[in-house]
């Protein structure tokens, strides 16, 4: 079977609908603000943050996403991939999980 990396949930589910999502036309990304921005900002580091770090962090990350032309299709892309790492379209892993959560209930 063909999926996204960090898709996972019931099999045959999610996977469909992420290799389908990565299938897609992914050209929005050739106009992400982020592009060219340090990706340090968007994903946690390898050592353990502490919260204030985590915070800042996901601020500059958020400041890049807020005047992005193309955050709504990164959101929709990595809550439909359900991409477990980084901050996407604005939102966090924590934050995406959330939205997943309340579509499903």
């Amino acid at each position: 079977m063909n999926t996204a990396p960090g898709a996972r949930t019931r099999p045959g589910v999610v996977p469909e609908v992420a290799r389908q999502t990565w299938d897609f036309d992914a050209s929005w990304q050739n106009y992400a603000a982020c592009r060219g921005e340090n990706p340090d900002w968007f994903f946690a580091p390898n050592h353990l943050e502490n919260k204030d770090e985590r915070h800042a962090r996901e601020a500059r990350a958020k400041a890049t996403c807020a005047r992005c032309p193309v955050r709504q299709a990164c959101l929709a892309f990595a809550i439909a991939t359900r991409e477990p790492h980084g901050v996407w379209g604005g939102m966090n892993e924590t934050e995406r999980r959330n939205v997943i959560s309340k579509r499903a209930g």
